[in-house]
């Protein structure tokens, strides 16, 4: 590993370095959201545990690495986890809920799901969250700022961008395995030629489409 990332991992790291060692926590949980903007498809929300001495190369914020590198760390990432959890809320959810509400749902669901409880839960700015009772802090733009909640932020968004491109073969005229359901010209055009799919949220879209179902 390159001495320039190297220290980049290090100063991702400082946050959890210092609540192992001032605070005397092993498990620190990260979570991080993927989903939440577009206009079809689920949110989903990761929680991951790793190791404290884990350095995987490249771990970052998902939106600053590329589709390709992102499939390798989601399987790095996976193998070297004490524990994580994948929570998803379907546009149905959303549109019933309300986006905030279903993302909120899918954080709880995923700490559910992790085989070892964590001490600690550090989350990408949610508040008022249902943490099963386990004490959290709410960081802005955490996913950028802490390596539990970069190496979540890569766990959710690559399990969406892989049931977005499940979708594209269910419903290839929207052309889902490119945008993965976001707002994109090539989407309203397709929306606008085509009408709304079933995995569409209608909550977001219309706007767009007048009296469709």
């Amino acid at each position: 590993m390159k001495e320039k990332e190297l220290q980049r991992l290090k100063e991702l790291k400082k946050i959890e370095e210092h609540i192992h060692k001032e605070e005397k926590i092993k498990y620190i949980c990260g979570i991080d959201e993927a989903g939440r903007g577009p206009l079809a498809g689920p949110v989903v929300v990761a929680s991951v545990i790793m190791p404290e001495d884990s350095m995987i190369e490249g771990v970052n914020d998902s939106k600053k690495v590329s589709e390709k590198k992102r499939e390798v760390l989601y399987d790095k990432i996976k193998e070297e986890a004490i524990s994580y959890g994948i929570g998803i809320s379907w546009h149905d959810e959303i549109d019933k809920i309300n986006i905030l509400e279903a993302t909120k749902k899918s954080v709880t669901e995923s700490i559910a799901q992790l085989k070892t409880k964590p001490e600690i839960i550090l989350v990408d700015a949610l508040k008022n969250i249902n943490t099963l009772g386990i004490p959290y802090h709410s960081i802005i733009k955490g996913d950028a700022k802490v390596y539990a909640i970069s190496a979540a932020s890569i766990l959710a968004k690559v399990t969406r961008d892989r049931i977005m491109r499940e979708m594209d073969e269910i419903y290839p005229q929207y052309g889902f395995a490119r945008h993965k359901g976001y707002g994109t010209a090539k989407h309203m055009e397709a929306i606008r030629n085509y009408g709304l799919c079933p995995i569409h949220r209608r909550s977001f879209t219309k706007n767009i489409v007048k009296n469709n179902p």
